[in-house]
């Protein structure tokens, strides 16, 4: 799978990537036909093709554009001027909301359904997602001014408890069709729970 194949922006390349989106996160990555995706984005095969080389790379650019979208909700300017534990509370709070929305929850189905027959897409996901979330979060725990409250020594090993204690009980079951989509109340009383555990564990002595 050609996960590093280059893309070429253009004046439909967004309505290529919103058409893109629809199909893959409804039908998979492997039964998403880029035929039905170009009917869907309202373009040619021919123009489907001039930005894309294949379906990998439109699936990975639907994928980075998710996140991106994502990252920029959680640390924007407005959320590094916030005092720490509100910032977490935001930080935390926008994961939940986005891991158990629909858009991300079929995302992570849709990658998890393939990662084993193609471990390159699983791998992908892994990188432009989690890992790249992990370590901007571990960059926010770097700052002094959460230095001036929390005692870290390893950035991204608390990143990565962070985003454990996210990826609790409400997420398993919205994943297994539990449960519906949460409310913001569900939402915000699962992010207190995240920041408070957090705390209790980094607080200085």
């Amino acid at each position: 799978m050609n996960m590093q194949a280059q893309t070429r922006k253009g004046r439909k390349f967004d309505q290529v990537i919103n058409g893109a989106r629809n199909i893959f996160l409804s039908q998979g990555f492997e039964g998403a036909s880029v035929d039905v995706i170009a009917r869907q984005a309202g373009v040619s095969k021919a123009t489907l093709y001039s930005y894309f080389l294949d379906k990998q790379a439109l699936f990975m650019a639907v994928l980075n554009k998710e996140c991106d979208l994502q990252r920029r909700a959680q640390m924007d300017i407005e959320f590094l001027q916030r005092d720490v534990r509100d910032a977490l509370h935001h930080l935390a709070y926008s994961m939940l909301e986005f891991l158990m929305s629909d858009e991300g929850v079929s995302i992570f189905r849709v990658c998890v359904a393939e990662a084993q027959r193609f471990p390159e897409l699983g791998r992908a996901f892994y990188e432009t997602g989690p890992s790249t979330a992990m370590s901007h979060v571990a960059g926010y725990l770097s700052t002094p001014k959460v230095g001036n409250m929390l005692d870290i020594d390893d950035p991204m090993k608390a990143a990565d408890l962070f985003m454990k204690l996210c990826r609790g009980d409400l997420m398993l079951r919205r994943l297994l069709c539990v449960s519906s989509e949460a409310t913001h109340q569900e939402v915000s009383e699962a992010a207190d729970e995240v920041v408070a555990t957090f705390m209790a564990r980094y607080r200085k002595a």
